[in-house]
């Protein structure tokens, strides 16, 4: 998977419907209005719940990945070195032998 390939827009106002218009204030008008502006409320606390659970899975998901990295950096330094270590013992363990 490649990372940083999907972008994904934060929430904005345009992401809400559209307001409705403003009534004459009358206690039933104040209750609707405020009832619709709770829903729309929730409505973006929902798409937001889900945006943060999408990005907290993507972010364990890259942990993961990046621990993964980690383990196999560590064994191939760790198999360089055991190489590096035997090359020299060969190259040492030969005498140059004069040619004549």
């Amino acid at each position: 998977m490649c990372y940083g390939q999907q972008h994904h827009r934060l929430l904005s106002e345009d992401d809400l419907p559209p307001s409705r218009p403003r009534l004459p204030p009358t206690d039933t008008a104040v209750v609707d209005d405020l009832r619709h502006r709770l829903a729309e409320t929730e409505a973006l606390l929902e798409r937001a719940r889900a945006q943060e659970a999408e990005l907290s899975r993507r972010l364990d998901e890259m942990k993961r990945f990046v621990s993964v990295m980690e383990i196999l950096e560590t064994y191939l330094q760790r198999r360089f070195l055991q190489q590096h270590e035997i090359v020299v013992r060969l190259f040492s363990s030969t005498v140059p032998s004069e040619i004549s």
